[in-house]
């Protein structure tokens, strides 16, 4: 019986064959560790009334009083649902039109008109957050070009974004006119993938461009739209603070704040409170870690398709 080579025997032939690669990989290695890992030692000032004078060692360990503090906050339920809102209505439209557009663009037979087209629509995701949201608020403002619009079927053309009951849909449909364009660029890419010679079998079966694309297509969409949705589901608790702070005001906060900006507005606009801060974006790791390794879980069941 042949004895398998440990890992370290066979990862010292491996390198000792691609030693070229492994270099190359050493600058990505050490980015991760530096960056990614080394600050995850921060994570224990979640469980300490952390004191930079103090630093990590000498900060009093105080256990669950921050997590404590934070769930049994008046505000935790309008927070927690919040986030899910605004995360599910993101996924429920952009999902669907980001395929949508790739689809079209695909379809497109003029070059040139489809790099208009794809020019047209990648350049809002270039443009800073604070234009968009400067776009946003003078668009949105009392007599502004779509308050005028709601005006005509509401009656009234006041500032859409004081309204509690118009901000979410600002928050999401401005995200989808802004990254609506580089969000297909993973979906060109791997219709560009598909093979030719099932488009031409299809042709042969009698299939027109429209059945092409549902039994052709689409299917091959499958591994990738599934990969993407497992992807922003493992995201649903990290909405964007920068946005919702430059957009919200206190007449909105009912409709408009969320974990994120919870967090910076009452741990470190309005105090130096890093524990409590540190302790509830720990909660929202923990909560996204749970729903990215469920849905992949249940995305391998279903579809065979899944991130591992």
């Amino acid at each position: 019986m042949v004895k398998r080579k440990s890992f370290w025997e066979r990862l010292k032939r491996d390198f000792k064959m691609n030693k070229a690669i492994y270099i190359m990989l050493l600058p990505v290695l050490i980015y991760f560790i530096m960056y990614h890992y080394v600050p995850m030692l921060g994570l224990v000032t979640a469980f300490q009334d952390y004191k930079i004078k103090l630093g990590y060692f000498k900060s009093p360990f105080v256990g669950l009083k921050h997590f404590d503090r934070f769930f049994g906050s008046m505000y935790f339920v309008r927070l927690l649902a919040n986030t899910f809102a605004i995360s599910l209505k993101d996924i429920f439209w952009s999902f669907p039109l980001t395929i949508t557009f790739a689809l079209l663009l695909n379809e497109v037979g003029s070059k040139r008109f489809k790099s208009v087209i794809q020019t047209v629509t990648y350049l809002p995701y270039f443009i800073s957050m604070i234009v968009v949201c400067g776009l946003v608020m003078d668009f949105t403002k009392a007599g502004g070009m779509i308050s005028s619009l709601v005006g005509l079927f509401t009656g009234s053309s006041d500032s859409l974004l004081t309204n509690p009951n118009y901000f979410q849909s600002i928050f999401v449909w401005s995200g989808i006119w802004q990254g609506l364009g580089y969000g297909t660029i993973i979906y060109i890419s791997a219709l560009a993938a598909i093979n030719p010679e099932l488009y031409e079998a299809a042709k042969i079966d009698g299939a027109n461009r429209w059945k092409q694309t549902i039994h052709v297509t689409i299917p091959c969409l499958i591994p990738t739209i599934v990969v993407m949705l497992v992807l922003r589901i493992g995201s649903i608790m990290s909405v964007s603070y920068q946005k919702i702070i430059l957009l919200y005001s206190p007449a909105v906060y009912e409709k408009a704040d969320v974990i994120s900006s919870y967090v910076y507005r009452v741990g470190l606009q309005e105090g130096t409170e890093y524990s409590f801060s540190t302790a509830v974006g720990l909660f929202q790791s923990v909560v996204n870690l749970i729903l990215i390794v469920a849905a992949n879980k249940i995305s391998k069941k279903l579809t065979d398709s899944s991130l591992w």
